[in-house]
């Protein structure tokens, strides 16, 4: 019995382990489950015709025997020499101007894919892959969006300045479609040469309410937008460059011109504006030598002013002076009058008197003679001395000079 149980115990074992077996392989054939990863998004076909689209990151059940084709979040077109890990990496793009010049630009573009299921689906229906998208529908656009850009200008307009305006238009027909051009023929001066030449120019077509006529855009549409664009280089053609190159030297030239034609008039402008200061200066100075000048002069004439007065006011004294010395010897002239008159001069003959007195009195004194002769002949009967009599004589003849009476007269 034993034997009989263990045999069915491994038979059930064996059964079981054959099962698990058969699911592995079963789960490792058909895989019911999927990864998303982070940036993609997986369009997920049932065996039943059933589709949808995973946009969330990680895991996600799938039908065995589903169909699962993944696309990229943003899809991007790069036209670069450069190897980069874009959805397309073609060379650069050969583009030509309006006056039939080319060049190669550089230029990367990312179209962000639509986040709603049925456009999505639509996308995925008209592509069914990412490299088909891309190489039909994405980078044939951007082509055309660029050369439609560069077609509206020149290359000289587009190096003398028109790069942003390029940049405006090839974002304007990315987002929007592509303008409708209408083509005019018209004749204009070469600016180097100056010869007439005739030139087509290219005009946007505008409606009825002044906006751009455009084509279809088929990638708005399908929800797929564009995020962001680039035009990072634009090479010229030999041609080109040779013509930038004379406009640059016409150019440098024309500033250095005008750069010494602004230096020469600023040298005129500073050596006039120096002149007029120095103008300015000398009229001060002049100005103030004159204000000194007559500053001293009338200092000059205000001082002669004041010794004229001061003269006039020493002669007024003066005279004042005089007349009071004048009138004084007047009245004392009349008073001196007035006493000689009363007195008949008694004073002044006193005086006069007493003088000569004192000189003979003086001569009599020195002399060293006899006064008595010491013979006497004859007499008059009278004796007496000869200097007394000497005396009265030379008193009675003083008195008789002075006209003085010496008697006293009686009242």
């Amino acid at each position: 019995m034993k034997n009989v149980k263990d045999v069915r115990l491994n038979s059930k074992l064996i059964a079981w382990a054959a099962l698990t077996v058969f699911v592995v392989l079963l789960i490792a054939i058909f895989n019911p489950l999927g990864y998303n990863y982070l940036g993609y998004r997986q369009v997920v076909e049932s065996p039943m015709g059933t589709k949808r689209v995973v946009f969330g990151n990680g895991y996600y059940w799938k039908f065995p025997g589903s169909k699962v084709t993944t696309y990229p979040n943003l899809v991007t077109i790069a036209y670069t020499d450069q190897k980069t890990e874009a959805t397309v990496n073609q060379p650069m793009m050969e583009i030509r101007f309006l006056d039939a010049t080319m060049a190669t630009a550089e230029v990367f573009v990312k179209y962000a894919l639509p986040n709603a299921e049925e456009l999505m689906l639509k996308c995925h229906e008209d592509f069914r892959n990412v490299d088909h998208l891309s190489a039909t529908g994405l980078a044939p656009y951007t082509r055309e969006c660029l050369k439609y850009s560069t077609q509206l200008m020149e290359s000289e307009q587009h190096y003398s300045g028109g790069m942003s305006k390029l940049s405006n238009d090839f974002r304007d027909q990315l987002d929007n479609g592509q303008y409708i051009v209408d083509n005019f023929e018209s004749t204009t001066r070469d600016s180097l040469t100056g010869e007439l030449v005739k030139i087509y120019e290219n005009k946007i077509r505008l409606d009825d309410q002044n906006k751009p006529v455009r084509n279809n855009n088929d990638l708005h549409d399908m929800g797929i937008i564009v995020r962001t664009h680039n035009i990072i280089n634009v090479d010229y053609e030999d041609q080109v460059d040779a013509k930038l190159a004379k406009k640059i030297e016409a150019s440098t030239r024309e500033s250095v011109s005008k750069q010494n034609l602004i230096t020469a008039q600023q040298e005129e402008l500073t050596a006039a504006a120096e002149g007029r200061k120095r103008l300015v200066e000398i009229e001060y100075e002049k100005k103030q030598e004159q204000t000194t000048k007559l500053v001293q002069a009338d200092t000059q004439v205000k001082l002669a002013s004041k010794d004229q007065e001061k003269q006039k006011i020493a002669l007024e004294a003066a005279k004042l002076e005089a007349q009071k010395i004048k009138a004084l010897a007047d009245a004392e002239a009349y008073a001196k009058q007035k006493i000689m008159a009363a007195d008949g001069a008694l004073e002044k003959k006193l005086a006069t008197y007493e003088n000569v007195q004192q000189m003979w009195a003086n001569a009599f004194q020195n002399y060293k003679g006899d006064i008595v002769p010491k013979i006497q002949t004859g007499s008059t009967g009278k004796s007496g001395n000869g200097g007394l009599d000497f005396m009265e004589v030379m008193g009675a003849k003083a008195a008789m000079d002075l006209s003085v009476k010496l008697d006293v007269q009686q009242k």
